[in-house]
């Protein structure tokens, strides 16, 4: 069967792009440690180099293992390809590079990565390019803020920390209407609960780093555009920037994506509790999870995902000071920033990951000092909810 007609994603993430080794029958896609690659001919190799030819050459070029990868992620996003990066910040900076120049304008979620917006904000503008951050939940915000010079609409839904839903077919009737290019980062959502190529994206990225690989591991990337066209100019682009992935880097992320979404059921199913929990706690004050019926855009998550995902933020009473005190207290869950994998963590986004953002910005966002956020993993949900209520139980 090919890759397309796979319909569960159970099915895709374990088959899709990967094929038993036909030299020796292994199960696992090989580790092709190579940075080169032989021709039988001279013919041969200048038929690869005039793209006459599907077979490999130069490992920043293309590599069997990481190709394997690339397919099975573009399999579960419904794209035409994958491109795989060294990190997400490669996969974002490369679609930039690839669309924006000198004079253009680009859009995007104010509660975004931190480093996506400090990028784009600070070391983009010194090449003339201008960006603007909204709150892209009210397609009203991006209307207003639209130039002769926008070129690109880049959200994050949910938002990265206040999980905050873009609508995403609004977006891209927008995009369409304007002669925009609408770029979806999924990270937070993964492909087994949403995948905005089939609500009107044109790209979508990914951190392989978080639930795709899922355990803490590696650092990675991934583009996934819809047309062969922008296929063919991000893959120019990322080649000739060398912001290409590794097969090893590969290899253990196609290990990871077996797992998705196995991974996935449950950590969405601890997630549910968690802010289900947290939500009737003294001790807190707000919770913001989509799969809350209090969060405003309920009813959106609801249609345009297959699942709630799994980041939960929140605020304690105290403020900065309690919500320092509860990530200090705990006993289970990790601090440490990053998500997606196996494991729960917490984290502060205000002194950690969005540090580099301003703070009338980031409080323009919704990036609020009290603000808390989990990424809930995998261990049983009675365990991560006694480790909680213990540390809410410090705050004074």
């Amino acid at each position: 069967m090919k890759e397309k007609t796979f319909r569960s994603p159970y099915t895709k993430v374990i088959h899709a792009g990967q094929h038993p080794d036909p030299l020796f029958g292994g199960v696992s896609v090989p580790i092709f440690q190579s940075s080169t690659f032989a021709f039988q001919s001279a013919e041969q190799g200048a038929a690869r180099f005039a793209g006459q030819d599907d077979g490999y050459i130069y490992t920043r070029i293309g590599n069997p293992t990481t190709k394997a990868l690339e397919d099975c992620v573009a399999a579960l996003e419904g794209g035409c390809g994958g491109l795989a990066t060294a990190s997400g910040m490669a996969a974002i900076t490369t679609v930039c590079l690839s669309y924006l120049n000198q004079g253009d304008h680009i859009i995007g979620t104010a509660a975004v990565y931190g480093p996506t917006r400090t990028v784009l904000e600070k070391e983009f503008s010194r090449f003339g390019i201008e960006a603007d951050f909204v709150d892209t939940s009210g397609l009203s915000n991006i209307t207003a803020c639209l130039k002769r010079s926008t070129k690109m609409l880049f959200i994050e839904t949910p938002a990265n920390p206040t999980l905050i839903l873009t609508d995403i077919r609004a977006c891209s009737r927008l995009c369409k209407e304007k002669g925009l290019l609408l770029v979806v980062d999924n990270t937070f959502s993964s492909p087994v609960v949403q995948r905005p190529l089939e609500l009107g994206a044109d790209i979508v990225i990914h951190s392989l780093t978080k639930f795709l690989n899922g355990h803490s591991d590696v650092v990675g990337g991934m583009i996934i555009p819809k047309e062969k066209s922008d296929f063919d100019r991000l893959r120019k682009i990322l080649t000739l920037m060398g912001g290409t992935m590794d097969p090893h880097q590969a290899w253990l992320v196609l290990r990871g994506v077996k797992t998705l979404a196995l991974r996935m059921d449950k950590c969405q199913k601890n997630a549910l509790e968690v802010a289900s929990f947290l939500s009737t706690h003294p001790k807190v004050i707000w919770v913001n999870y989509p799969g809350l019926e209090s969060h405003p855009q309920y009813a959106l998550a609801k249609e345009q995902m297959d699942g709630f995902g799994s980041m939960i933020c929140f605020g304690p009473k105290g403020g900065l000071e309690s919500g320092r005190r509860v990530i200090n207290s705990v006993k289970l869950c990790t601090r440490a920033v990053s998500l997606g994998g196996v494991e729960t963590l917490i984290e502060h986004p205000a002194s950690m990951t969005h540090a580099g953002v301003p703070k009338p910005e980031r409080e323009k966002a919704g990036i609020t000092d009290d603000l808390v956020r989990i990424s809930v993993g995998c261990e049983g949900e009675e365990d991560l909810i006694a480790d909680l209520d213990q540390a809410l139980a410090q705050i004074p």
